[in-house]
């Protein structure tokens, strides 16, 4: 891997080969959802509860910039180009490899639907922003979702081949969803052999369960999680990221990331 690749990647993983990458793209699919109303107030957030990254649009690192410290890395997102208004959530690729250098970025990232109709599209495109980042040594995380029959799939064995043809395509690491259990884990990530961090998808009701689930999969070999909703769109945002951090990170047990979460109700 080229060199500046690495250090990229350095800012985003910490010295364990884990990441807690805060998730703060949504404002450009569905507005100004609680929580992420203000992107200063959760840049500070994320850097006082020790998150390793955030993934946004361009807008919201503007907004947000004076809150942004050091160690605290950036993943521009270069893919969207729908809204809840329009309702066909279908990938475009809207920026390339000099638009995430311009604006300080660690890493590009970009989601590829396999399985989906337009699957040619997506991998074309995705295949286009890795070798232009390939080409400045600025690592590119793909958003991996398995499609079959026109839906979302969390099978195992569709997962396997979504992570492991985001690998090939050269992603440098992968974001996924949990498979339908995690003891799964391991075996739809058998054939990849890049960083995966864990979606984090609707908001969970249980933090029990969701910690549950973190902690199971990184028993299995997750690299961390990447995560949106399920933290700034908690009422205690900080007490659950400062959690997350600590199964990641610290090797916390889940009841003691239960219990710190909960301080903060």
């Amino acid at each position: 891997m080229h060199e500046g690749a690495r250090l990229r990647l350095g800012r985003i993983f910490s010295e364990d080969g884990r990441a807690v990458v805060v998730a703060a793209d949504h404002g450009a699919i569905a507005g100004p959802l609680e929580g992420i109303e203000s992107p200063l107030e959760l840049v500070r957030l994320c850097a006082r509860g020790g998150a390793d990254a955030i993934m946004a649009h361009k807008g919201f690192v503007r907004a947000g910039l004076e809150g942004w410290q050091r160690g605290l890395g950036l993943i521009l997102r270069a893919s969207g180009g729908f809204t809840v208004l329009g309702g066909r959530f279908e990938e475009e690729l809207l920026y390339g490899a000099g638009d995430a250098l311009y604006w300080g970025a660690d890493a590009a990232a970009i989601t590829v639907k396999f399985g989906h109709a337009r699957e040619g599209e997506f991998i074309r495109a995705a295949a286009r922003l890795v070798s232009a980042c390939e080409r400045r040594g600025l690592p590119v995380m793909i958003e991996a979702m398995a499609f079959e029959e026109g839906r979302q799939s969390i099978r195992a064995d569709a997962l396997a081949v979504a992570l492991r043809a985001a690998e090939e395509l050269g992603a440098a690491f992968i974001k996924a969803p949990m498979p339908e259990k995690f003891e799964d884990f391991a075996w739809a990530a058998r054939g990849s052999h890049v960083p995966i961090l864990l979606l984090g998808g609707e908001q969970r009701d249980s933090l029990r369960i969701l910690f549950e689930n973190i902690a199971g999969a990184l028993e299995r070999g997750a690299s961390g999680i990447a995560m949106g909703r399920n933290i700034w769109g908690q009422p205690n945002p900080l007490s659950v990221l400062e959690a997350m951090v600590g199964l990641v990170h610290g090797g916390w047990e889940v009841d003691k990331a239960v219990a710190h979460a909960h301080r903060g109700t």
